[in-house]
């Protein structure tokens, strides 16, 4: 009975999961983390939607839902109805973006002109005394011009501020507390407070609000302006892959092509990429001659050639002639897909500091509440004129915009110019453990050096008869184990000894059983009832001694053998990159301590240490001695990078405060890494760190600023020092301060390298 209920059970699940659909939204309308929390919060409620998570950065946004029990319009409208835009991504915003972006430019228009007319009416008013003080303005005069002045109000206030009173009453009717509520209540209440004082008399501050205004659309507009700037990499990118593709109908029989929709692309697919068109998806090349830019996505900036067998990414652009490749990855398993989905995860995260700061925020607007009636009902025991504008200036010059702008800026502006040089961000927590690392550690093969080992010399170690036949047994076992690893020193062996085994049936390669990977020491497996081991000596031989030529010991070696003794052995060389010694150079030059720690023989590692002048090497070591040796840095309070490439880098770096794996590396340190070097160059890690370095500091300039300025801020206001205009002036020059700031990231001096390549 139970098996019956589990296969059901299974089967409903299954059902459920192939309902699932997918979808990414472009959003409007967003100010601060309030709203994206009010967001997120809604959609997630509503039936049938089983994931929704936005990125702040972008404004972009990831659905799944269950299409049996919701729609994709529902959840549209669900969003739109809480007064914010919403669009698939398959529909360009640019049209509705445009619309949104001159509306705002009339409201503009009219508060700034508003601004000037109420300017010259409020002048007389601030700077001649009325005739109950002898002073030359009528009584008369004197409420004509506030009459007037508070008619040319009423187009700001009816027009100019609806979308922040818009905003403040969805954040009201939905039981939740944002930006613009103390923004509106601020202009609304200055407003009213005037009106009155127009009849009944008094001071009134149609010019205060006029101006509030005013300065808080001009900063949204720099803000929406900046923020388009900072996301420009993920625009750029989520616009690379095209939306048809040219496919052979029956390639190579025939030469006819369809136009299809790149959703509806197949592995395998035979496809036609003219000149200057995008690469629709992962591929190879199976026809043609051409070269690529690849530039957005490896940070490669020259083009790179491509021929039969060459490697096509999704999102380079065929530059010179035609292509016919083959799809290899389509859809979001290309490498641009996953690119573009590990930035916007790492624009949606925030380094610690950051999310502290968030936490308080929204706090921050209820106290600010609290306290501005506080101190309106203590200043009405004291000057009851005055309780109502103080009020006002408390709620309107400490709205927590800064604080809630301090990061998103300068977060997207490092995703962005750092992808530009080729170095992919996944987690943005790295940015601050970056700008405090102590210790950079670096593997060796395939990091410092190419990766790209080539067998140099090949012993027969024989232990048997010492026949030909037993000589060309061991290099066919030795070829089959392999080529069934992606370590570098594997693929070497692999592609020298495939050429000597092409003219083999496949009744000559060996069975290989048991077969397993040991990372960071190599393969074993049993043929024929014998157990063989290819790998280091240490790995192969279980520990026992093999005398290696002196002439061999500065190489990799690499052995197979037996439990009876070594059957071949291979020596093996690799080269440092281009880059590897001016990178340790000025990673030294900023202070850090570097590390080598490496699997591979003393005497190798001694020789890449003496050339990179790496004082503290390690050989030998296991992934085990490789992750106890980043713990004990951390134990004693180090923060540690580390740089590594291959299967046996995985658990260290998981283990590390900041873990980069190169762009040509394995899948699983890739997918523990914090940050991805695309373009392979040691120098961009470097570049990497500066701009972290900038990035951080700027962050914490921006929160310093808006915890400084509210400080001054507040006491001013509660002690009655500021007036409503004043007040307005300080608010918006905070909010603008701290977007602007986040533009001084692309001061930053490019590397002399990409300069170099530029020209």
């Amino acid at each position: 009975m139970s098996t019956l209920v589990n296969a059901a059970t299974t089967t409903s699940a299954s059902e459920v999961k192939l309902a699932l659909e997918n979808e990414k939204l472009h959003l409007s309308g967003m100010r601060c983390a309030a709203c994206v929390q009010l967001i997120e919060f809604r959609v997630r409620q509503l039936p049938g939607v089983s994931s929704f998570k936005i990125n702040s950065a972008s404004h972009r946004a990831e659905v799944a839902w269950n299409a049996d029990i919701i729609s994709l319009k529902r959840i549209l409208s669900a969003i739109m109805d809480l007064g914010y835009g919403a669009l698939p991504a398959s529909q360009s915003p640019d049209a509705f973006e445009k619309k949104e972006h001159r509306l705002a430019l009339w409201r503009l228009f009219v508060a700034g002109f508003a601004m000037m007319q109420v300017m010259m009416y409020a002048f007389p008013a601030y700077l001649v005394p009325v005739p109950q003080i002898d002073g030359d303005l009528t009584p008369d005069l004197d409420r004509l011009l506030k009459i007037a002045s508070m008619i040319i109000t009423l187009p700001v206030i009816g027009f100019s501020v609806m979308p922040f009173f818009r905003s403040a009453w969805r954040d009201l009717k939905n039981r939740h507390i944002g930006m613009d509520v103390p923004v509106s209540l601020g202009i609304l209440c200055t407003f009213l407070a005037s009106v009155w004082a127009t009849f009944a008399g008094g001071a009134v501050y149609f010019d205060s609000a006029i101006m509030f205004v005013f300065l808080l659309l001009g900063a949204r507009l720099i803000e929406s302006k900046v923020q388009k700037k900072t996301s420009a990499a993920l625009r750029i990118l989520t616009q690379l892959t095209p939306g048809m593709a040219q496919r052979f109908i029956d390639y190579p029989q025939q030469p006819q092509t369809e136009q299809v929709d790149i959703s509806a692309l197949r592995v395998g697919d035979s496809l036609l990429v003219a000149a200057g068109e995008h690469i629709p998806a992962d591929g190879m090349v199976i026809a043609g001659d051409s070269a690529c830019d690849e530039a957005l996505m490896t940070g490669e900036s020259l083009p790179v050639s491509k021929t039969i067998g060459s490697k096509l990414i999704a999102g380079a652009i065929n530059i010179s002639g035609a292509l016919v490749m083959q799809t290899q990855e389509v859809g979001g398993a290309t490498q641009l897909s996953q690119l573009i989905a590990m930035m916007e995860a790492a624009a949606s995260e925030k380094p610690p500091l950051v999310l502290l700061a968030d936490k308080h925020a929204s706090r921050f607007l209820l106290i600010i509440l609290l306290l501005s009636v506080v101190s309106g009902l203590v200043w009405w025991h004291i000057d009851s004129a005055r309780a109502i504008w103080i009020a006002i200036s408390i709620i309107v010059v400490t709205c927590p915009c800064a604080l809630s702008l301090a990061t998103p800026g300068v977060m997207s502006a490092a995703i962005g110019i750092l992808a530009k040089n080729g170095v992919l961000l996944t987690k943005s927590r790295a940015i601050q453990a970056m700008a405090s690392a102590t210790h950079i550690v670096f593997d060796k093969t395939g990091t410092l050096t190419l990766g790209k080992l080539q067998v140099s010399q090949v012993l027969a170690l024989q232990q048997q008869d010492g026949s030909e036949d037993e000589y060309e047994r061991a290099r066919q076992i030795a070829c089959a184990l392999a080529s069934r690893s992606t370590h570098p020193v594997s693929r070497a062996i692999a592609d020298y000894l495939a050429p000597h085994m092409a003219g083999e049936t496949s009744a000559d390669v060996p069975d290989l059983l048991n077969l397993h990977e040991v990372p960071g020491a190599g393969l074993e497996a049993v043929v024929n009832g014998v157990r063989y081991r290819l790998g280091n000596p240490g790995f192969a031989l279980a520990g026992a001694h093999l005398d290696i030529p002196d002439a061999l010991k500065q190489q990799t070696l690499a052995v197979l053998a037996t439990e009876q003794g070594a059957l071949l052995l291979f020596a093996l060389d690799d080269i440092l990159r281009d880059d590897a010694v001016a990178a340790i150079r000025q990673l030294k030059n900023k202070g850090k301590k570097i590390l080598l720690l490496s699997g591979d023989r003393a005497e190798v590692v001694a020789r890449v240490a003496v050339e990179c002048d790496i004082q503290d090497a390690r050989a030998d070591l296991s992934p085990a001695g490789k992750y106890e040796a980043v713990r004990q840095l951390q134990a004693v309070g180090h923060i540690v990078v580390m740089v590594g490439d291959g299967m046996n880098d995985g658990p260290v770096l998981g283990l590390a405060n900041v873990s980069v794996a190169m762009g040509q590396g394995a899948a699983i340190s890739q997918s523990r890494s914090d940050m991805l070097l695309m373009s392979n160059r040691l120098l961009d890690l470097d570049f990497g760190l500066t701009l972290a370095a900038k990035a951080f500091a700027l962050i914490r300039e921006n929160l310093a600023w808006a915890v400084f300025y509210n400080l001054i801020a507040i006491p001013a206001a509660v002690s009655g020092l500021l007036e409503p205009w004043h007040a307005a002036l300080g608010m918006s020059l905070s909010s603008l301060i701290v977007v602007v700031n986040a533009l001084r990231l692309y001061r930053v001096p490019q590397p002399q390298h990409i300069l170099q390549e530029q020209v």
